[in-house]
């Protein structure tokens, strides 16, 4: 039995994989958001882990690195380089990437598909990680003789462009972005708080923000890229609180290659604050990040832990200090986005391990990905959102027909509602739809089997269903503890025995 544990545990980890003062409003999109708010909902739209790789043609890099961002569009969708394909198969073979990330090709195809779909949206929000993976490697192979400060110039360019084709796709509609572990001007998973790369690149995070709140949010966004802002109307007293939890990461560090901890202790203090205050005021908040709180179930599998041995899960962040302050306020947090998988996921935070809040959970909502490099094809989200209690109502993913973008098909995927039968995205149902996972009978095994068709955009893994159990625990329990308690029910009876 144990033998063939571990050789499904070795398959799944193999091959798993505005509307606001000051604010230029789209008269149409207006229009649209002006029909919505009569039947109290407000659209959005959810974007995650665009990647754009600005290396898809090696040999366009240089025109790139001198060109203006307003000049890299006409650069891009130029004829490409005779060897444009065995330079970039290099390149990546080089630097050890796992597949492609999102071409101007995909990236305009995608854009072209949210233009269509999401045109009365009345927000956008994207979870992170603007820009490719492997990105320093990349840089340094095409340019191994550049001068210093000229890796952050075009990490910076490369997030400008990215930020002006969302703006070309979405005119008028307010735009909050988080950044991600790979958005950084010295290397994935390193960054320098109240560094040179924040300050630079403030004014393009709070672009749009209303003028009351635009430079508290720019000063917050300089100390360690977080900010706080109100989603825009029909939403009546609501806040979004965006964090950079790649401090909170295990693997952070700053540029220098050290552990800065008090980055991650400034930016809880003030989660926390906001946290406060909203509790105070009655707000609604919703909580966007990149790095999601609990079990990376993958990297536990990839590892081989022997969690109900003794070993603790790898968790995706160095602690559960932010999901502890999440899970404590679920009376005021309506949800919380957060990416990173690239996979379609839901959890639920709930107080466990001593933590004190006022007994309900917080819905957890993983936005799925537009690059295609785990496998999975591109997706994104489409949103609708309660306009007085700032709830999510229901959502519908839309998916690609291709990786590449190129004579791809955007078809909805599924809708949230209709496919669980239920009357919303919250705590409540959230964690009913997860209890039932776990039990796999009946109708919640037609749901679990819809679970798992769409875990990977485009791509049925049947192979989430051999870790199936440990997997559930994992969107149900955000702590290590929690996690072994749910996963190992009978661990301590067969000590006994």
């Amino acid at each position: 039995m144990r033998a063939v544990a571990q050789t499904c545990i070795f398959l799944f980890c193999f091959l798993l994989p505005a509307i606001w003062a000051g604010a230029q409003v789209n008269p149409a999109v207006s229009a649209q958001l002006d029909a919505s708010a009569v039947q109290g909902i407000v659209p959005a739209l959810f974007l995650s882990d665009i990647h754009f790789e600005p290396f898809w043609d090696p040999a366009k890099a240089p025109q790139l690195a001198a060109a203006p961002v307003g000049e890299w569009k006409a650069i891009l969708t130029a004829p490409p380089s005779v060897d444009r394909e065995q330079r970039f198969q290099a390149l990546e073979k080089n630097c050890h990437v796992r597949g492609d990330d999102t071409s101007p090709a995909l990236l305009d195809a995608s854009l072209q598909a949210v233009r269509k779909q999401a045109a009365g949206a009345a927000f956008a929000t994207v979870s992170g990680d603007l820009i490719a993976h492997a990105f320093s490697c990349k840089f340094d192979a095409v340019f191994p003789h550049a001068p210093a400060g000229a890796y952050r110039a075009f990490v910076e360019k490369t997030i400008a462009y990215v930020f002006q084709e969302l703006g070309s796709s979405l005119p008028g509609v307010p735009l909050f972005v988080a950044l991600g572990n790979n958005d950084s001007d010295c290397g994935d998973y390193r960054l320098d708080a109240h560094g040179a790369f924040l300050s630079d690149t403030a004014a393009e995070f709070t672009q749009g923000f209303p003028a009351t709140e635009q430079r508290s949010a720019q000063q917050t966004f300089v100390a360690g890229g977080y900010y706080s802002v109100s989603l825009p109307a029909p939403l009546h007293n609501a806040r979004l609180l965006v964090l950079n939890d790649l401090f909170m990461s295990g693997k952070y560090a700053t540029c220098a290659g050290r552990p800065d901890p008090r980055a991650a202790d400034e930016q809880l203090a003030w989660l926390r604050q906001q946290l406060d205050e909203a509790r105070r005021n009655g707000e609604k908040v919703w909580v966007m990040g990149h790095i999601p709180p609990g079990v990376d179930l993958h990297e536990t599998m990839t590892k081989m832990r022997d969690v109900c041995g003794g070993e603790a899960p790898q968790m995706f962040l160095g602690s559960e200090k932010m999901a502890d302050e999440l899970a404590g306020f679920g009376d005021v947090i309506q949800l919380a986005i957060f990416a990173h998988t690239h996979m379609d996921e839901m959890r639920i935070l709930q107080p466990e391990d001593g933590v004190r809040g006022p007994g309900k959970s917080v819905a957890l909502k993983i936005v799925p990905s537009i690059s295609p490099i785990n496998g999975n094809a591109p997706a994104f989200t489409l949103a609708e959102v309660d306009a007085v209690s700032a709830g999510l109502k229901d959502y519908r993913v839309f998916v690609a027909s291709n990786r590449t973008g190129i004579d791809a098909v955007w078809k909805e995927e599924y809708d949230f509602g209709r496919r669980y039968h239920a009357a919303e995205f919250s705590a409540v149902s959230a964690r009913k739809l997860i209890a039932g996972f776990l039990t796999g009978m009946g109708a919640n095994s037609e749901a679990r089997s819809a679970y798992i068709q769409s875990f990977m955009p485009g791509s049925a893994s049947s192979l989430l269903g051999l870790v199936w159990p440990q997997y559930v625990c994992s969107l149900a329990h955000y702590s290590g503890a929690g996690y072994r308690s749910c996963a190992c029910p009978s661990a301590a009876s067969l000590r006994k025995d």
